[in-house]
């Protein structure tokens, strides 16, 4: 394969002769919302949610069972996947009217683009813009970060102004309003919750899924039609089963959890669309296919109780959380010819490692000022690297207050008392003489109800220290 050397913004990368490099795959990327680890049936035998096409990958695929979202919450989680880069390492609290991505960062979607790929993405993007009015170019978003294409939303279905983006404009601006809705008998942000605010005047809530899907469908079947020689990377981000939970009619009532189950078995319906349309095209047995979810489920321990289904699947807490239910995620990959069917990998990775696996497929070395926090997965993807030889030294995930965990072998330490997030109690204040965070040995204690703080001093240093070093010294792969 032969590589010109590119610079954009000051990254490097490696422009790729597609037509030299037939042996490339392409890469479909599902990124639901909000779902948790135990909804799936592939990872909780004891789900009342049928998943029977996510299932399906993971009977044909790799199913990973530690697998770590960059940051329990929508956008943290977005900026780990397509940067490769912690997102504690810049401020995500912009997102609201700012781009998170800077300009000449590489991502997944730069990456592949300069190696032959075309690039596209459906969905929602919340990593923000460069706001100037809604009728105005919005700068700073996909097709400004590596995507040829974009048709999709600005952040959550819940969250206003609501609006099609094609490109980089709105296909409509949101001149219409659109009042509150909560539903009754669920928390105030479960149910067919959404916030008040602008919307676009031919855009209803309860279309947007089905919409992405429709649209990634066209994507797959044009692809096929007129591009048939150039590798594909499409990046679907269903803005689902996050809130609101907006089942069509042929899903209510059918699950076994209420609202969210109905919902997220539309959302494995409209997964099987997609991978329907892969076999249709001819792609699927040329495509890796990887299925997740940006972060855990807003599930209640009273949820559990009423309906007899843990969608956190026996890990302690939920979105937003530092502990496991926040940031665990299922992770399903597909890739015929290359990964064992039916196999199961218990490396402990993150979402960031996708893009030096990406860089791996093609080949091509990652710029020192890129991908910072992310190691290639292909050695486990091909059953070259064994789960007793771990293939990244830690993971690091900050919670929704900015207290970090790291995760390195079967320990995990918190530097903080509480969730960090939505469970209660959300933040402790150390006792003299008491524990000042929390460490759990997750393999004896995968519910994380044990703090060996005080009785194991010297894991927990270390713990400490590699903490600090990840923290301060701006990456933690190795800059070669």
């Amino acid at each position: 394969m032969s590589f010109i050397s590119l610079c954009l913004g000051g990254v490097a990368a490696h422009r790729v002769d597609a037509a030299d490099s037939p042996e490339l795959p392409h890469i479909v990327i599902l990124f639901v919302d909000d779902m948790g680890y135990g909804d799936p049936g592939c990872y909780n035998p004891d789900s009342k949610i049928p998943t029977p096409h996510i299932d399906g990958l993971a009977r044909d695929g790799m199913r990973f069972t530690n697998a770590h979202a960059p940051g329990p919450l929508c956008h943290p989680s977005r900026y780990g996947l397509l940067t490769g880069r912690y997102p504690f390492r810049t401020d995500v609290s912009v997102w609201p009217r700012q781009a998170l991505i800077e300009e000449g960062r590489m991502t997944i979607a730069s990456l592949l683009q300069f190696g032959g790929y075309r690039t596209v993405m459906v969905g929602k993007w919340h990593l923000g813009f460069d706001e100037q009015g809604y009728d105005q170019a919005l700068p700073g978003g996909p097709v400004d970060r590596g995507f040829d294409h974009f048709f999709g939303i600005r952040a959550s279905t819940d969250i206003p102004p609501y609006f099609y983006i094609r490109g980089d404009r709105a296909v409509e601006p949101p001149t219409e309003h659109i009042a509150d809705n909560r539903t009754p008998g669920w928390s105030p942000i479960q149910g067919a919750f959404w916030r008040g605010g602008g919307i676009a005047p031919n855009l209803k809530l309860e279309e947007v899924l089905p919409r992405f899907t429709d649209e990634s469908i066209a994507t797959i079947r044009t692809h096929s039609r007129e591009s048939a020689g150039q590798p594909l990377l499409l990046y679907v981000a269903l803005p689902a089963p996050h809130t609101p939970w907006l089942p069509s009619e042929p899903f209510i009532g059918r699950s076994g959890a209420g609202m969210y189950g109905d919902f997220m078995m539309m959302v494995d319906h409209e997964i099987g669309r997609v991978l329907a349309a892969l076999d249709e095209t001819g792609m699927a047995d040329d495509a890796l296919v990887i299925f997740t979810s940006d972060n855990g489920p807003v599930w209640y321990p009273y949820d559990v109780q009423r309906f007899g289904h843990d969608s956190a699947g026996g890990l302690r807490g939920m979105k937003g959380d530092a502990w496991e239910a926040g940031h665990r995620m299922p992770l399903v990959m597909r890739w015929p010819g290359k990964i064992e069917p039916g196999s199961v990998s218990g490396q402990v990775i993150s979402f960031t490692d996708l893009l030096a696996t990406f860089a791996a497929i093609l080949d091509a070395p990652l710029p020192k000022d890129a991908a910072e926090d992310s190691f290639s997965l292909l050695p486990v993807l091909l059953g070259e690297q064994p789960d007793d030889r771990p293939i990244r030294p830690s993971v690091v995930v900050p919670a929704l207050t900015g207290m970090l965990s790291i995760r390195s072998g079967p320990w995990k330490l918190i530097d903080g008392l509480g969730s960090g997030g939505f469970s209660q109690p959300r933040q402790i204040a150390p006792e003299p003489g008491g524990p000042r965070g929390q460490l759990y040995h997750l393999d004896d204690d995968p519910g994380e109800t044990t703090n060996r703080w005080l009785d194991e001093p010297e894991i927990r240093d270390r713990l400490l220290d590699e903490l600090e070093q990840v923290r301060t010294s701006g990456r933690s792969r190795p800059p070669h």
